[in-house]
């Protein structure tokens, strides 16, 4: 891209300099020529007066007295009007290449001055080759120039692209970087909107894949407690008819378990075990600087040792959408915490809690918060939605704990050994 951009501009900036530059250099020796030729006419006009004036007054003609009007190494010859015309002439000898100019004198004479053309001709190398020069400067700065536009028309295209792959690799973080190019910004505008809208599409896939499977798994147990109940009976070919049944449901079980367990990997296929304390204090250090640029604090209580299985690309993303959050519409100090020993949704998690000294959230925009393109202060809408989605790939929960002031809580799962990435963990036989 940057070589295509860098030969248009110099294709362009080339055509332009030998389109001005061949009728400049042309017209620069012409008129070098006309100089020369304008100045032997007027020296030689001054002679043939001169000469008029000895004429008119009966004197007999002497060139010397005209010398100093004959340029230096020019040669003057004067033709007389007598029964034959006869020439005079004055200065070196003639040769090959001369400039000559020719005037009439009053009395029906001739005034030549010639000079030797070398001169004239120097000139006009001196011209030609200062236009040359003009020529290649004006390409050498407009190298310079392409190389300075397509490398900054280069970089953000560059940079559109990677996020483009990135998007479709399942990295659906937002890039707050701008290109001051409204085209490009309003491209990364809608690749913000895209990951927001494909991080909840996938998560709510995700979700459906695990509710399905948990209902079928559910309602394959009550048939297999039937099934088993019917191995029982008296009649042989009915109870060998129920065992066979029965192998066909163990076998489903079998195939739902590694869907649920495929489920919850997709869930978080990158997360590890974190320690909050830590990853949170390298966060903090990244937004310290921006709240105190608008004479803000940020406050941190952190409980050591607190361990969560997130992916830390996207708690770093999730906790600085809030952060952003609290940046842009809240006040006063900002408070980041963590605490273990929660429960939420039946199961053990850690809590992150994100909340300032602002106004708050008001009422008619808390139940509408994470929504898509909902905001209270003029932006995108997109950021609380981004990073409910990204907590929800890790398997957690990001609510609005309280409105006023706004205290954002983040819910994430435990580490323990059936979580760990990689690791087949056997599931629990189905009853019999």
């Amino acid at each position: 891209m940057r070589r295509r951009i860098l030969l248009a501009i110099l294709l362009a900036v080339t055509v332009t300099a030998c389109a001005l530059g061949i009728p400049l250099g042309y017209t620069a020796l012409q008129v070098v020529e006309s100089v020369t030729r304008e100045d032997l006419t007027v020296r030689a006009q001054q002679i043939a007066a001169t000469l008029d004036d000895e004429i008119a007054n009966g004197r007999e003609i002497d060139l010397t007295k005209v010398q100093l009007a004959v340029p230096i190494g020019g040669r003057l010859t004067v033709t007389l009007p007598t029964e034959r015309e006869r020439e005079r002439t004055f200065g070196p000898a003639a040769v090959p290449d001369m400039v000559s100019e020719e005037v009439p004198m009053s009395r029906q004479g001739r005034v030549r001055l010639e000079i030797d053309a070398a001169g004239m001709r120097t000139r006009q190398t001196q011209v030609a080759a200062l236009v040359a020069l003009v020529v290649a400067l004006t390409v050498t700065v407009g190298t310079v120039v392409a190389m300075v536009t397509a490398r900054r028309l280069a970089r953000p295209l560059l940079h559109v692209a990677d996020r483009a792959s990135r998007l479709g690799a399942g990295d659906f973080r937002l890039d707050r970087g701008r290109y001051d190019l409204h085209e490009l910004d309003m491209v990364a505008e809608a690749l913000d909107a895209s990951a927001t809208a494909l991080a909840q599409l996938v998560q709510r896939e995700r979700d459906l894949v695990g509710d399905v499977s948990h209902q079928l798994r559910s309602r394959l147990t009550a048939l297999q407690l039937r099934l088993e109940a019917l191995t029982m009976v008296s009649d042989e070919d009915a109870a060998v008819e129920a065992r066979e049944a029965l192998d066909q449901a163990e076998r489903l079980a079998e195939v739902l378990d590694e869907l649920l367990a495929a489920a919850r990997e997709a869930r978080a296929v990158d997360a590890e075990p974190v320690e909050l304390a830590r990853e949170l204090t390298v966060i903090a250090d990244e937004w310290r600087e921006m709240l105190r640029a608008e004479s803000r604090s940020l406050r941190l209580r952190l409980t050591p040792g607190v361990m969560a299985r997130v992916t830390p690309a996207r708690l770093r993303e999730a906790i600085g959408v809030l952060l952003d959050n609290a940046l842009r519409h809240g006040s006063g100090t900002v408070t980041l915490s963590s605490r273990g020993g929660e429960t939420f949704g039946g199961s053990e998690t850690v809590v992150i809690e994100v909340t300032d000294a602002g106004a708050g959230v008001p009422d008619e925009l808390a139940a509408h918060i994470f929504e898509r393109g909902v905001s209270g202060g003029g932006s995108t809408g997109l950021g609380l939605a981004l990073a409910r989605a990204l907590v929800e790939s890790d398997g957690g929960r990001l609510e609005l704990s309280t409105a006023r002031p706004a205290t954002f809580t983040v819910f994430l799962p435990v580490p323990k050994a059936g979580n760990v990435p990689g690791v087949r963990w056997p599931t629990e036989r189905s009853p019999r």
